[in-house]
């Protein structure tokens, strides 16, 4: 039987009018790929930061154990200093600086306090071949892709020696080739002995890797399963994470389909810095009301510029061709006049583009929309208490109170917040970019609810996601992306991952008009 490398008992943590944990137990084994889960808000990222010493000890209490002595860590650097590394979902990386100064930043190669640049060069050289990163040390982090920056956060990490490695989502923004060179090297770190603990929505994945699979609810500790001997599918730990079954992924839904009232012909934009570049190409669609319309793409394919395009030229240069809606054309100059002629955009990046973090979430829900509670350009407060109240409880927001900050929900709750925002806007057309990303599968399942109650009551629903399945759970039509053009169009009943993979790799020879 393997040792015991982490044991945490009885750990409890409180913030202010919440109980993030409660008596929370965890056992990993040494060099175990041991899988955390649950819902979002479940206590998971708290949890790990406990244990890396983000929450120092004294802010929570409880016990950590790392090979059978206990720890009081005072912050981070206590708990890298016996080789427990966390890598967050949002990289820590600096931009501006290259591979090299940002995998030894504050772990510098030096002596009496100056820097052997050759030492750090050729020690990068080795991390990076031994992450796969094919990258030079010198190379500006912000050249390179998100799952290269991946990589150099993992190279990064083991620079410090690391014999815990934590993951929180290391997957949330990569496409499948990047996720599943990932995979591969968790499990090749597993070959070397280090010890994995790795936090995860995607269920796939987690079956994939992990021996053993720690189920977190409301602050709680469910259960431990053990891969090897327990019988656990995706089903048994879905109901676990949720505490219910949930025999359909997507809910069921009979479309009411109407008449075509938004269109898009001929449509091209060229990238905002290199002009002569096109990154949607000639692009027709159409969208029917009360249809759920989607995009497949890879990553790249020109997906996300598309729909920023349309949405009031918030993306690119050199736009043409015609939008119409009910048969008439508009022209959008910017985003307010998208806006107000029934268009909104739920972006893919939430945090950065789609609230105010430091905003409670009843200034969030009303931002879009002034208008609809000011007079004469002042606001009616209460008013606004009143609707972002109504939305808190149609879209059940887990939340205290409406004057939370947002950036304290989960990832779920801060969605439906960025739902509510558009809704209130009460658009015709909603485009939703990687609606359900880094979401659990319980939040997931309401928010697919939400989709089909608007698409119900007339409204046209454009759904760009990166996950096939939930397209073809989803949508009535989806049409196919790939550098820039559509290359295929295709009923729900005709759709399969085999028919859209076809399609999505298809190169500009391809086209739909």
């Amino acid at each position: 039987m393997a040792d015991i490398l982490l044991e945490m008992r009885g750990i409890t943590k409180t913030f202010p009018g919440v109980k993030a944990l409660s008596d929370v137990n965890l056992q990993v084994k040494e060099g175990e790929i041991h899988a955390l889960m649950g819902e979002n808000g479940a206590g998971k990222s708290t949890l790990m930061k406990v244990l890396s010493g983000v929450y120092p000890h004294g802010s929570y209490s409880g016990d950590i154990l790392f090979k059978g002595k206990a720890c009081e860590f005072r912050d981070i650097k206590d708990s890298e200093e016996l080789g427990i590394v966390i890598i967050h979902q949002e990289l820590a990386l600096i931009p501006q600086l290259s591979i090299a100064e940002n995998i030894f930043l504050g772990n510098e190669r030096a002596s009496r306090g100056v820097i052997n640049w050759n030492d750090t060069i050729v020690k990068t050289r080795e991390l990076l071949q031994t992450v796969g990163l094919h990258e030079q040390p010198d190379t500006v982090v912000s050249t390179i892709g998100v799952g290269k920056q991946q990589l150099v956060e993992i190279a990064k990490a083991l620079s410090k020696k690391v014999k815990l490695l934590i993951l929180d989502e290391p997957t949330a923004a990569l496409n499948e080739e990047d996720s599943e060179n990932l995979l591969n090297l968790m499990l090749s770190f597993k070959q070397q002995g280090i010890t994995c603990i790795l936090i995860s929505h995607k269920l796939n994945e987690i079956t994939k890797v992990a021996d053993s699979i720690t189920i977190l609810r409301d602050g709680q500790t469910i259960e431990t399963l053990d891969m090897k001997k327990d019988s656990i599918n995706e089903d048994r730990i879905i109901k676990g994470m949720v505490g219910r079954d949930l025999t359909h992924r997507y809910p069921e839904r009979e479309p009411k389909i109407g008449p075509v009232f938004f269109q898009v012909k001929d449509w091209t934009v060229h990238h905002p810095a290199q002009q002569e570049r096109k990154v949607v190409d000639g692009v027709n669609l159409q969208i029917r009301r009360g249809e759920i319309v989607g995009i497949a793409g890879l990553m790249g394919a020109g997906r996300t510029e598309l729909a920023m395009s349309i949405f009031g030229r918030a993306y690119g240069g050199r736009i043409s061709g015609q939008l119409f809606k009910d048969g008439k054309e508009v022209i959008f100059r910017n985003v307010s006049q998208a806006i107000e002629d029934g268009i909104a955009y739920v972006t893919e990046d939430r945090k950065h583009y789609g609230l105010i973090l430091m905003d409670d979430i009843k200034r969030n829900t009303t931002l879009a929309n002034l208008g609809k509670i000011s007079k004469s350009l002042v606001v009616n407060d209460n008013q606004e208490v009143v609707e972002a109240e109504n939305f808190r409880r149609k879209l059940a927001i887990k939340t205290p109170s409406i004057l939370q900050k947002t950036g304290n929900l989960s990832g779920g709750n801060q969605q439906k917040v960025v739902l509510s925002k558009w809704i209130f806007t009460d658009p015709d057309l909603l485009i939703l970019d990687e609606p359900t990303r880094g979401i659990d599968v319980g939040a997931k399942y309401e928010i697919y609810t939400i989709i089909n109650q608007l698409a119900d009551s007339g409204k046209g629903i454009l759904m760009i996601s990166s996950e096939l399945p939930e397209l073809l759970g989803m949508c009535d039509r989806i049409y196919v992306m790939s550098e820039g053009r559509f290359t295929g169009e295709v009923l729900r009943k005709d759709a399969t991952q085999e028919v859209l993979m076809k399609w999505m790799t298809k190169g500009k020879g391809a086209g739909v008009k």
